[in-house]
Parts: structure tokens; C-alpha cells; sequence
């Protein structure tokens, strides 16, 4: 299977269970959880109870549409690790049940639903729902980016300097002080939106100009970085290297809205 396989049906279906999902577990929680519905993950982690059951809603309805695809849940994996073996094998199926739980947890936007297909370890589509909006993004290889059915090209900002999203939450002492001192000058710095289905489109859009993100979970990036390439944009591994769902460990990655400003971004943090 590649993303050419990929129908308008086959996209459409894949949205009616993000949406589904969506509606069902995240939106009528907002702003209404209760204490224990919220679980420290890890430091700075939380997940809730609208993580766990738009797990489950999207692993059966993704499981049924497309049988032969195995399935990688991010709170899944957090409770077996083993189950990222499952990014090796063909079809694989890469759920973030509810991106932007932090901010959906502290009762504010963006958060939303984010999906990709994988085939090797290599992303052949991605479907990113906006919870609040209802934006609905999607790609696929070879096939275009998409935003509500239209299709678009990544643009930059043209401010000068360029805008930039830093992530340095993950970021030891040391690596943030080199970060804050010898790249955010070159930038106009904003703040993290701390959701993958915001970051991303603000690439395209023309909203931001690069971001860095250091921790590369593939529930997070997969569909995002399909998204931004296929848009025109450039996402890659810190060497230039493609991104591939199959190597979780691997830190560093920088999505940019031309492949210019990728080139400018990856020559400085080279310097560090």
C-alpha cells in the first residue's frame, strides 16, 4: 500500500472517526473534568480520562477499517513499551488520542486528534483534527497537503526576523543556554502551542516560520511531518536525514515553512 491507495473515501472515513472519537471522549469533557479524571504521566505529563477513551473509540473503528494494520496507541505504548515493535511492521496504524493534553487538562486550546499511516516506518498518510475548530488536516505521500478539503502550500511569514517556535521543554540546562543564546537572537521567538495538530499547520499557514522540537514521539510527529512536506515545507532529522516513524529514539527534528529557512535553522544548531 502507498499514499496513492489512499482514496477520498478511504480519507473521509478516516475523519468521521477522528470526529467521532473527538465528540465522544474530548468535547464534552472540556473544561469539566473532574481531580481524578487527571493522572500525573510523567514530569510535566498528565493523561485523562478523554485520552484513554478516545483511545479505545479510534483503536477499534481504525482496527476496522483497515484489518491488516496493526495499531500504536500512545497510551498503549506508555503502558507496554513492547508495543512500539509494532512501528516495524507493514501497515501500521500511529494514534495521539488527544494531542495537547496539558492544555486541554488546564481548560484551555489548542488540543486535538492526530492519526497517521505508516507502511515500513514510512508515513503514507496523516489526518490531523483541530477539537475546538474542527479544522481538519490531512496528507498523503505524493499526494498534496489538505486543509479542509483544499488543497494548500506551506508560506512563510516574511516577518524579518523569522518566526520562530522554540521547544525547549525536553532540553537539558546546558542544550537550552546554547539554544537561548546563539539561536533565538537570530529569531522572533513565540511561544510553543504544546500541541503537534497546532504546531504544524502554523508552519503552513504562514503563522509561524521554523520550529525545533527536541522529543520525536511518533504519535506526535508522524502525520504533522507529512503534513508540512507534502505542503512544500521541509521536516527532517537535525542532519537532513528523513524522518521515519521505526526510529523512536533518535532526538532532534526541524520543521520549517520553506527549505530555506530549514537550511538556515540546521546550519545554526550545527554551530552549537
Amino acid at each position: 500500500m502507498n499514499g496513492r491507495d489512499i482514496t477520498p473515501a478511504f480519507t473521509a472515513r478516516v475523519e468521521a472517526i477522528m470526529r467521532q472519537a473527538s465528540q465522544t471522549a474530548i468535547v464534552p469533557r472540556y473544561r469539566s473534568l473532574a481531580e481524578s479524571d487527571i493522572i500525573a504521566k510523567a514530569a510535566d505529563d498528565v493523561v485523562t480520562v478523554a485520552d484513554h477513551e478516545s483511545e479505545a473509540i479510534l483503536t477499534g473503528l481504525l482496527a476496522d477499517l483497515l484489518p491488516q494494520a496493526t495499531v500504536v496507541g500512545e497510551e498503549a505504548a506508555f503502558a507496554d513499551p513492547a508495543i512500539f515493535e509494532r512501528l516495524r511492521d507493514g501497515l501500521c496504524w500511529i494514534v495521539d488520542p488527544l494531542d495537547g493534553t496539558n492544555n486541554f487538562a488546564s481548560g484551555k486550546a489548542p488540543f486535538g486528534v492526530l492519526v497517521a499511516l505508516a507502511d515500513g516506518g514510512e508515513t503514507i498518510g496523516g489526518w490531523i483534527l483541530d477539537s475546538l475548530t474542527g479544522r481538519f488536516c490531512h496528507a498523503l505521500a505524493s499526494g498534496g497537503a489538505f486543509i479542509d478539503g483544499e488543497r494548500v502550500t506551506a508560506r512563510p511569514t516574511t516577518q524579518e526576523p523569522p518566526v520562530a517556535a522554540l521547544s525547549t521543554v525536553y532540553l537539558d540546562p546546558e542544550e537550552r543556554a546554547k539554544v537561548l543564546k546563539h539561536i533565538a537572537p537570530n529569531y522572533h521567538v513565540v511561544d510553543i502551542p504544546r500541541c503537534a495538530a497546532e504546531q504544524y499547520p502554523r508552519l503552513v499557514l504562514g503563522e509561524n516560520d521554523v520550529s525545533v522540537f527536541n522529543r520525536i514521539l511518533p504519535w506526535d510527529h508522524a502525520a504533522g511531518v507529512l503534513f508540512l512536506n507534502e505542503a512544500g515545507g521541509r521536516a527532517a532529522r537535525l542532519d537532513g536525514s528523513t524522518y521515519r516513524v521505526d526510529d523512536w529514539e533518535t532526538r532532534g527534528l526541524i520543521g520549517a515553512s520553506t527549505p530555506r529557512l530549514w537550511d538556515e535553522l540546521a546550519e545554526r544548531l550545527a554551530r552549537l
